[in-house]
């Protein structure tokens, strides 16, 4: 693209005639390399968001998620998929009502009732998806996939471990391997406040990016609230899991710790490698707990 700030010319035409109308547009990417997302504005205040996906795999993901599961989250609990092009890895989505949950100043209350909302949505949606056959044996696979993740992620972090935080680090990820079979689910896949939405006129909340949704184990949707939001706030823990209809299992808490371990070694590599503090000191102070004993 000559100019990153507007969609290619033959994507914005074909968003606009499935629209039928031609829209007003806003870039509304994050702030990196790989994310554009724009915001398309109709008269009569209609919202529409055109996103093309970083690679073809998180487009798979997304428009299937889109298609099967998330509708489950009924009106507004998540966006609908207007249109997609395969061609271009685009899609086509209706607004979801609000705004991120990060990006808003609210009462603890409130804050709880947003998460209370969004956990009980995250249990329609790992009852929504279809885990029959091949989708059933990723499901099965998933933490050994995560376990066998780990020492790439350890190779790639080098000393920004202390040796005894790679042993931790590698039992852990042992550890993952030697779990009973845990509840499996259709998850959303990076379940955190930055994809929350959250109306306060509507005391509604909603899921967007679902870019990462597959078959899993159900506790692997709660790794990034851990190792983020939970981590100060077990309050929000409670809600969210009360709005989910029950408490983890103890093999779930288990699997949960070591999941962050993992979690928190692939953040000191991202980090850093696209210079974003935030997420190497969410690595940080994952790794600091673990190694303290204080990872709840």
């Amino acid at each position: 693209m000559t100019n990153p700030t507007t969609p290619p010319r033959a994507l914005l035409t074909w968003a606009s005639r499935a629209l039928g109308a031609r829209p007003a547009v806003k870039d509304v990417s994050h702030p990196r390399e790989n994310s554009r997302v724009w915001r398309l504005d109709l008269p009569g205040a209609l919202r529409f968001y055109l996103k093309i996906s970083p690679k073809a795999v998180m487009y798979e993901r997304e428009t299937l998620a889109l298609r099967s599961a998330a509708p489950a989250l009924g009106a507004g609990g998540a966006p609908q998929l207007r249109a997609s092009s395969a061609e271009h890895l685009a899609l086509l989505l209706t607004a979801v009502p609000g705004r991120p949950l990060k990006q808003l100043e609210l009462s603890p209350v409130e804050e709880a009732r947003a998460h209370r909302h969004g956990g009980a949505l995250l249990a329609r949606l790992h009852a929504a998806g279809d885990l029959s056959g091949s989708r059933r044996a990723e499901a099965e696979q998933a933490l050994q996939t995560a376990a066998e993740g780990a020492e790439g992620h350890l190779s790639a972090a080098g000393d920004r471990l202390t040796a005894p935080e790679h042993k931790l680090v590698r039992q852990m990820a042992e550890e993952l391997r030697t779990l009973p079979p845990l509840p499996l689910a259709y998850i959303h896949g990076d379940a955190w406040e930055r994809n929350l939405m959250w109306s306060t006129s509507r005391q509604q909340a909603g899921w967007i990016d679902f870019e990462r949704s597959r078959a899993a184990t159900a506790v692997q949707d709660f790794v990034l609230m851990a190792c983020s939001t939970w981590t100060d706030r077990p309050d929000l823990r409670a809600a969210c899991l009360q709005g989910y209809g029950r408490n983890l299992t103890l093999e779930e808490q288990h699997a949960l710790r070591c999941l962050a371990a993992i979690d928190a070694v692939s953040c000191l590599v991202w980090g850093p490698k696209l210079d974003d503090p935030h997420v190497t000191a969410r690595g940080r102070r994952t790794l600091d707990r673990l190694m303290a004993g204080v990872f709840a």
